[in-house]
């Protein structure tokens, strides 16, 4: 079986999150420049067989898109340019970065690491990517 893979895409940093083998377990992978995102996932599926990704789909309170969607947008279009052959699926993401946040708090993590962005990135990444496994 092939992993999935989960992109928390922000302006300046995108988080990443993969399953294992077997599609059971997310985990968190990196957090990667968003201006290098591309190339990175060209040379990660080089390595590694990904079956599909997923990508946060960040909405207001309400369920409208919020502002980031337009950053989204023409980034999908690249990455289904680059690599057509795997399909990209989208998961709200609302609240992640406070969930991932809460996480860290509550797992006891210093105070010194929960300032780390790309930390909370890659945490928000592996939610998005355990709600895609969980409502499967």
């Amino acid at each position: 079986m092939a992993r999935i893979l989960a992109i928390d895409y922000g302006g300046k940093r995108c988080g990443i999150a993969v399953t294992d083998e077997s599609q059971i377990i997310a985990s968190g992978l990196t957090t990667v420049d968003t201006k290098s995102l591309l190339a990175w996932l060209i040379e990660y599926v080089s390595r590694e067989e990904v079956e599909l990704f997923v990508v946060g789909e960040p909405k207001r309170l309400h369920g409208e898109a919020s502002e980031s969607e337009k950053l989204i947008k023409p980034f999908l279009e690249k990455l289904n340019k680059v690599l057509p052959d795997i399909p990209v699926t989208r998961i709200d993401e609302r609240f992640t970065s406070k969930m991932a946040f809460d996480t860290m708090l509550a797992s006891g993590i210093s105070k010194k690491k929960r300032r780390d962005k790309s930390l909370v990135d890659q945490i928000s990444a592996t939610i998005i990517l355990q709600d895609y496994l969980y409502n499967q």
